[in-house]
């Protein structure tokens, strides 16, 4: 019985240090030909965006200032970020509900 205890609680470990590996990953995709980029990291939580003036217009690129382009950048990493928080919560209520409806007691995070 001790040894099964002992291997859970190594597993268990060996679980908490790849959820701590995948958070720090980063990987990034590209669209447009690499006008567009985006970082998420491991535990697929957006991170940020990179766009390109040619993105905004491709016809004069030169147009658009830094300024914009930063901006833009700000908006939809907050806007998604505010997503994937909304998402993990959405989740975390819905599991919740089930389990408690089936009389479980889960701890909060686990989802």
């Amino acid at each position: 019985m001790q040894q099964m205890l002992k291997q859970a609680q190594q597993m268990q470990k060996k679980l908490e240090s790849a959820q701590e590996e995948l958070k720090k990953m980063e990987i990034t995709a590209e669209a447009g030909g690499g006008v567009i980029s985006v970082k998420l990291n491991g535990k697929n939580e957006f991170k940020s965006i990179k766009i390109k003036p040619e993105a905004i217009n491709p016809e004069n690129p030169e147009s658009v200032d830094e300024e914009t382009v930063e901006m833009l950048e700000d908006l939809i990493t907050s806007a998604m970020k505010e997503a994937n928080k909304n998402v993990s919560q959405t989740i975390e209520n819905k599991m919740g509900s089930l389990a408690d409806g089936a009389g479980i007691n889960l701890p909060p995070g686990m989802f």
